[in-house]
């Protein structure tokens, strides 16, 4: 398996060593390795997130009206 190395904020790095002592992974190098594939999952499934291409809506509200939806 490749290794990487990162640098990661100091919270997060915090939060990681608080998931491991309270079991919920073994160590540091299998929490972080999940909590990776676990991202990497999530955002195939959702994409990129790009309002600008989100077909149906305006700036004021769907199909350009503003206080009621039009289906």
């Amino acid at each position: 398996m490749p290794k990487v190395e990162l640098n990661i904020p100091e919270h997060l790095e915090m939060q990681i060593a608080q998931m491991v002592e309270q079991g919920e992974f073994l160590n540091r190098e299998e929490a972080i390795e999940d909590l990776l594939s676990t991202g990497m999952k999530a955002y195939k499934t959702s994409g990129p997130m790009d309002d600008n291409n989100e077909p149906g809506f305006e700036d004021d509200g769907m199909m350009g009206h503003e206080d009621e939806y039009v289906f």
